[in-house]
């Protein structure tokens, strides 16, 4: 959702398309610790991941379909096929016309229609190529851009609508820098081999779309040169990730006639008018130099180089959603060269993935009646008690942090707004129209209601009700600009919740993943928002210094790390993540403890004491094999850490584990007491 900012536990989308099954009667009991997962071949202090993982990794091979598959992925397999049962039994059944269930079943069975888009070809978005290729001046350029971006695309920059970081109550329009194809500025700045490749197969994948759309080779060619080179103008005054992660060096607030008066990059009047923002008074341009350099690139280009860049947009997006040449031309870019994907998943599993995306809640809510349980929620509501608690214990015993700061860190955490499971009021879908002419035409119609839903909270207060997940989706999130966690119904069941397990295997899986979000609100971006979720310095100086030494030292710790051949992870890209893997696993493990007072636990389960059981199930959710291109194309874009490292990395900190698993000076797994950090 674009008026939301979130910290989620692993890779935005990543899991979108998950589902639950819930407590279903027919369900086997899943065991608590896997003994098969293990790999007792290789020594807890050698190498942990191995050792806890090594099982399932060499039980759950690769498939063509993923260039990563791990236990969320494995989950996510199983869960489909109930989504899929959800969703074709709409499809397949007479429904009301016009009616939700009409409309998923009906886009639902357009997506699997390859007859009929094979035969459509390019045509759905012939009319649209007319449209830019007709273009005259900058008025009609604005209005373009503005129409692709509600449909969807976000050529040049990105528009979206979420609460002011410094009025946190109240929406604003906010502007991001975007426009890349290949998603991340290095791809076209870094000129090692693999960049070199990547640029070279993407340049092809341009001219391949462009020739499907009827170009001559010679004509694909020079349109290619022209989306490359403006490209490359937006990678060069694209801030870099690592920027981006500065709070308040993103955060540029001002009077609409300011912002106007200081950049000439396109009609600007037009173009707000055309987003719907009529009247706008100020906005909040997140990188303002992006777009001061943006507009004199832009000065450099002619409209048709403007038009191809475009017309190129369009195609890109659309590709997935047209004929076999299309479909199969943007899955050999981007799933095979930048993923190492080698082949596309079954057509059934894309149609579902869209309409799940496209009509999010109104699948989550079928999801929820059927799967999820009531007793679900009131055993997450005690456990996210439990570990809020153990983090207050955990921020007042801070040896490093004043009591000054101490407490507002306290009011900020006990403000928190949990969410858990489904939304109390669901989206209204009366409005989308799914129509019989073509699947793009559906997908841009969704994506311009997406639009017409954010637009409703322009000039709004903040609905502090609204969630940025839906039901169906693995994962979770903490926003700042709300102080709210999330863990949506979907991730409260095996590997991370198991009723049927005992409290170390709960507590060191779906208890850290809480203590993980809790985290972000105190790590190096959410630090900086207070109990409202305003943008605002509530840290001393001595305090905020300490924290940096500290959150220095794990950046440092995660930059020494060689994910690739000679690639090191960035640590500090990644730190935020890290902070939040780190301050999960020792609150869990406190909230843990807590719960011990008072009790006897077995010796041993399965032949492990209980505090080897809380980590092995914390392994246990990161298990997964990766191609070698996915590995290099994570390490670029994704601000968590890779599977092997959120366990290795980690837990190499943590004196609770070397007690757990003896592990001694020589061992790999072995950091020295002076070197090992501990932030929250």
């Amino acid at each position: 959702m674009k008026y939301l900012m979130i910290l989620s536990l692993c890779a935005t989308g990543m899991f979108a398309m998950s589902a639950c099954s819930g407590s279903s009667p027919k369900q086997e009991k899943t065991p608590a610790i896997d003994l098969a997962n293990l790999d007792t071949t290789t020594a807890p202090g050698t190498d942990f991941y191995q050792y806890a993982c090594g099982g399932w990794i060499k039980n759950n091979p690769l498939k063509p379909e993923y260039s990563r598959f791990g236990s969320f992925d494995k989950l996510n397999e199983m869960n489909q096929e109930q989504l899929r049962s959800l969703v074709e039994d709409l499809a397949y059944k007479q429904q009301k016309a016009g009616s939700v269930a009409d409309k998923i079943g009906r886009f639902y069975v357009m997506g699997l229609d390859s007859a009929k888009l094979n035969e459509d070809g390019f045509n759905p978005i012939k009319d649209e190529l007319k449209q830019i290729a007709a273009l005259k001046d900058k008025t009609e350029l604005s209005r373009e851009i503005a129409n692709l971006q509600k449909e969807g695309m976000s050529p040049y920059f990105s528009f979206g609508i979420s609460g002011d970081e410094k009025n946190s109550s109240m929406n604003i329009v906010q502007l991001y820098q975007s426009g890349l194809g290949m998603g991340d500025r290095d791809y076209y700045l870094v000129k090692d081999s693999t960049n070199q490749k990547i640029y070279s197969q993407y340049e092809k994948y341009i001219i391949k779309l462009f020739t499907l759309t009827g170009k001559t080779p010679e004509q694909a060619a020079a349109a290619a040169a022209s989306v490359l080179k403006i490209e490359k103008g937006i990678a060069e005054v694209s801030s870099s990730r690592e920027e981006l992660r500065d709070s308040e060096k993103n955060y540029h607030k001002m009077k609409v006639e300011e912002f106007l008066a200081t950049n000439d990059m396109l009609d600007w009047k037009t173009y707000f008018e055309t987003r719907g923002a009529v009247g706008l008074k100020e906005l909040d341009v997140k990188q303002l130099e992006f777009y001061k350099g943006l507009a004199k690139f832009l000065k450099t280009t002619t409209i048709d180089e403007q038009k191809d860049y475009l017309a190129f947009n369009l195609i890109n997006e659309a590709a997935s959603f047209l004929s076999d040449d299309f479909s199969n031309a943007s899955f050999d870019f981007y799933g095979r060269v930048m993923s190492g994907k080698q082949e596309q998943k079954p057509r059934w599993k894309r149609a579902l993935s869209v309409v799940n995306g496209e009509l999010s809640e109104a699948v989550g809510k079928m999801y929820v009646e059927k799967y999820f349980p009531a007793s679900s929620k009131e055993k997450m509501l005690t456990l996210v008690h439990n570990l809020q608690q153990a983090l207050g214990e955990r921020i007042k015993g801070l040896t490093w942090m004043s009591d000054a700061t101490k407490a507002k860190a306290l009011d900020k955490l006990a403000a928190y707004t949990i969410k858990i499971g489904y939304p109390d009021k669901w989206r209204d879908y009366t409005a989308l129209q799914i129509k019989n002419d073509s699947y793009w035409s559906n997908v841009r119609r969704a994506n311009q209601f997406d639009n017409d839903y954010m637009m409703s909270f322009y000039n709004k207060p903040v609905d502090k009700m609204l969630w940025g997940m839906s039901p169906q989706t693995v994962n979770a999130y903490y926003n700042p600009t709300t102080n709210e966690i999330c863990f949506p119904a979907a991730i409260l069941q095996p590997p991370f919740f198991n009723p049927e397990a005992d409290d170390a295997v709960n507590y060191g899986a779906i208890g850290v993943v809480i203590g993980h979000e809790m985290t972000h609100g105190f790590d190096d971006e959410g630090r900086h928002y207070d109990k409202d979720g305003n943008l605002v310095d509530w840290w001393t100086a001595e305090d905020a210094k300490r924290f940096n030494e500290k959150a220095d030292i794990l950046a440092n710790q995660y930059s020494q790390i060689i994910v690739l051949d000679s690639v090191h992870a960035n640590g500090r890209y990644t730190l935020g993540e890290n902070i939040a893997d780190h301050g999960g696993l020792l609150v869990a493990h406190q909230a843990y403890e807590n719960t011990l007072k008072g009790k006897q636990v077995p010796a041993k389960i399965d032949g492990f004491t209980n505090e080897q059981r809380f980590y092995l199930a914390y392994a246990a959710l990161w298990a997964q094999n990766i191609r070698n291109e996915e590995i290099l194309h994570l390490t670029k874009i994704d601000p968590h850490s890779l599977a092997k490292w959120r366990v290795n990395a980690a837990l190499r900190n943590i004196d609770s584990f070397y007690a757990a698993f003896g592990i001694k000076e020589g061992d790999k797994m072995y950091l020295a007491p002076s070197e090992r950090v501990v932030v929250w």
